[in-house]
């Protein structure tokens, strides 16, 4: 089954292995602010059990998904064929997304403040169709911008668009 998400002619490459921070740091803040304010929120208005109960759930599906989060951020990677891209994610549910050079309109790279503070950006490919538009996150800086001067440069001698 994995040969279905593996195609022939590159070598794939992951995504930064800091970036299991970042999304642990999202999470906690998320799934943890959103887990003290059930709390108080049921223990004022309803009762201390009703607040505990929620407590409780909220801790355990924070910390489930913390602890997820390196293998979420494994199963992502890239991979630069001829033609082509292959980005490829997720661990329960895998999807393999090839995005071909002549499709490509624009390559945008993001970073907000937490991509800023551990060196990682994020790279989206835009295409005639919002369908087939593809992301990789969490590439460390330099190489994403290896990556956005590649492809512009590909994309370029192909007459692709961009």
């Amino acid at each position: 089954m994995d040969d279905l998400f593996d195609p022939p002619g590159g070598q794939w490459q992951p995504i930064s292995s800091r970036y299991t921070s970042v999304r642990r740091l999202l999470v906690v803040l998320e799934w943890g602010l959103l887990t003290v304010v059930l709390v108080l929120g049921l223990g004022f208005i309803w009762s201390w059990w009703a607040g505990l109960v929620a407590g409780v759930i909220g801790l355990a599906w924070t910390t489930w998904r913390w602890l997820r989060m390196p293998r979420i951020v494994a199963a992502w990677g890239w991979c630069e064929r001829g033609t082509d891209l292959c980005i490829r994610s997720g661990p329960w549910f895998r999807t393999l997304r090839i995005v071909p050079y002549g499709r490509m309109q624009a390559v945008e790279i993001n970073a907000g403040p937490l991509d800023r503070h551990f060196s990682l950006a994020s790279v989206r490919l835009v295409t005639a169709s919002p369908a087939s538009d593809a992301a990789i996150p969490g590439m460390p800086a330099q190489e994403a911008t290896a990556l956005r001067d590649r492809i512009t440069a590909v994309a370029e001698t192909a007459d692709a668009g961009l």
